[in-house]
């Protein structure tokens, strides 16, 4: 990060981090994609807990109309260094091939069906399938540092392919990456995050940081010319549906005065545990988004529900 410019990010925080001695230290890169016309979408997160000698790995692939296809594993071993797991069903190669610019991923995982998404909260088994990823996220932006913590999201072109039940999908479309480190207690208080493009190609992130009596706003508008504008004002809504699962949802945001209707085509929940049993539930959606102004686009949303917030248990 620059003195002139607090959002830029340094290309060497593409690798690992060096833990603190907190137990919720994590270290993850997270990525998403949603292809052009809106046939294929998805997301993984490989979340590293070295104090805790876990990783968490989390990957679903939504298509309207079609049972999520997930791949979720909470027990897997720590790398050494990078990001490459490898484990009993699941091989997985994520490595940023050019800092700030490339980052790949190629993985063949154990994974599940489920016809009703919320059968991942109800611990059902589903029907045991697999899942092969071969994805590259180009940058198609400028990459943000958060300045309040450290964490930097970068907006994407994604391509490659997805394989499901030996069914190879290609994907041609756009997405989201960020890396973080640091605590990441996802207990403790509730949040909505989302990233998306619209048809003109700005591209839009939010993250509303639902702590009492202190939220938070944080993102980008970044403009088809490159212009790169901090969130100042952010008010996100969701109408909430069977299990807590947003139905839609409603972004306003500042600069720019954008106003946003959100419509989930595509869930891909998860239920995070504690080590002393607290549980959070956590719905994420792949998204189309109408401005009203008239422009479309679309993306991925989430929201963490722990005990006591809204959709929480």
């Amino acid at each position: 990060m620059s003195d002139a410019d607090p959002h830029a990010v340094d290309p060497a925080d593409e690798g690992r981090h060096v833990p603190s001695d907190e137990p919720l230290w994590n270290e993850s890169p997270y990525l998403d994609f949603v292809s052009h016309d809106g046939s294929v979408a998805g997301y993984l997160r490989i979340g590293l807990y070295p104090n805790l000698g876990v990783t968490w790995w989390t990957a679903a692939v939504v298509r309207e109309g079609r049972p999520l296809v997930a791949s979720i594993a909470y027990d897997l071993p720590v790398p050494a260094d990078g990001f490459a797991l490898t484990a009993d069903g699941y091989e997985v190669l994520a490595r940023p091939a050019r800092a700030l610019d490339r980052f790949e991923v190629a993985a063949s995982v154990a994974a599940v069906a489920h016809v009703d998404p919320a059968d991942v909260y109800r611990g059902a088994p589903g029907r045991p399938t697999t899942l092969g990823l071969d994805l590259a996220w180009d940058t198609d932006g400028v990459p943000y540092q958060y300045d309040v913590t450290t964490r930097y999201e970068i907006p994407c072109l994604v391509g490659g392919t997805v394989t499901v039940d030996g069914h190879t999908l290609a994907v041609e479309g756009h997405g989201q990456r960020d890396h973080s480190w640091g605590v990441r207690d996802w207990w403790a208080f509730g949040w909505c995050w989302f990233a998306g493009r619209l048809d003109d190609g700005t591209r839009v992130h939010g993250a509303d940081i639902r702590i009492p009596g202190h939220a938070m706003a944080l993102g980008y508008v970044q403009d088809p010319d490159g212009l790169v504008s901090t969130v100042t004002g952010l008010d996100v809504t969701e109408v909430l549906g069977p299990e807590g699962m947003p139905t839609s949802a409603r972004a306003r945001i500042d600069p720019g005065g954008i106003d946003l209707s959100i419509e989930p085509v595509g869930y891909g929940p998860l239920v995070l545990t504690a080590t002393d049993g607290r549980v959070s539930r956590f719905p994420r959606a792949a998204v189309r988004l109408a401005a009203s102004d008239g422009r479309t686009g679309s993306g991925w949303i989430e929201w963490n529900q722990p005990p006591g917030a809204a959709g929480g248990r």
